[in-house]
């Protein structure tokens, strides 16, 4: 009987709790949003919006590289005396490609494809370009289409041109309405133009196709094939342009010695 009364005793001395489950509950959300308020803004998320847009920028009227064009290992010479500014922009599916190229058994491959990735890292360094790489999936491209047809889906969407080394994807970009400059017909246009009647000095380097021909080329790389020059090979001689003809390969020179 005495312990009953006891424990009664206890209970009744009790005291009721101050802070209830919900109080407990409302105090942690108040503490909880009091430390965020606190805490310093570089800690805090930056709204996907913004990048977006920023991103956005970047990608409009930029220059788009495709593979050919980075192991060309010309394009960031032209980069670097400042032919080209802005943005210019390489699918990851492209920076893939160009691995697999430098990973390649081939030598030669092999080769030019850690060319093309050290080209990349001196693009980054240039003055006034802006190196971006992009994903392709950012771009909602449909998967299982090829790298090429990609890059002119992307393109045409940024308003971007291409810079290339391919003949066709340079053609089907045209007939889809993406502006795309190959690298090598900017080669061939840039390339001094001899007329027939001027003087030239030339190394006749090897024999022609035709019986008697001695083959040399001009300093930007232009065939200069001479009439009865294959006992001059090994030696610089004159010769007269007497014949100019255009290929698709570009201007072939045919001249007679001096």
């Amino acid at each position: 009987m005495e312990v009953e009364n006891e424990k009664t005793s206890q209970q009744q001395n009790r005291l009721p709790p101050i802070f209830t489950p919900r109080i407990l509950g409302l105090l942690a959300d108040e503490i909880a949003k009091l430390v965020a308020r606190r805490l310093p803004a570089s800690t805090t998320k930056k709204n996907p919006k913004k990048i977006n847009k920023k991103k956005l920028k970047q990608l409009e009227h930029a220059l788009f590289l495709d593979t050919s064009a980075i192991i060309d290992g010309r394009i960031s010479d032209v980069i670097e005396i400042g032919f080209f500014s802005g943005n210019i922009v390489v699918l990851d599916s492209v920076l893939l490609e160009l691995k697999h190229i430098a990973d390649s058994q081939d030598a030669v491959r092999r080769e030019r494809g850690r060319r093309g990735l050290v080209d990349l890292e001196k693009i980054k360094k240039v003055r006034d370009i802006k190196l971006v790489v992009l994903q392709d999936a950012l771009e909602k491209i449909p998967a299982g289409i090829e790298v090429d047809e990609k890059l002119i889906k992307i393109a045409k969407i940024h308003k971007g041109k291409i810079i290339t080394c391919d003949y066709n994807l340079e053609k089907k970009a045209t007939i889809e309405g993406v502006k795309a400059i190959n690298v090598n017909a900017l080669a061939q246009h840039l390339k001094v133009t001899a007329v027939p009647g001027e003087a030239v000095h030339i190394k006749v380097l090897h024999h022609g196709k035709e019986n008697g021909q001695g083959v040399g080329y001009m300093d930007d790389g232009t065939m200069l094939v001479v009439e009865d020059g294959r006992e001059d090979i090994g030696k610089s001689i004159d010769v007269v342009v007497n014949r100019v003809i255009q290929t698709a390969a570009g201007r072939i020179l045919f001249s007679k010695k001096i």
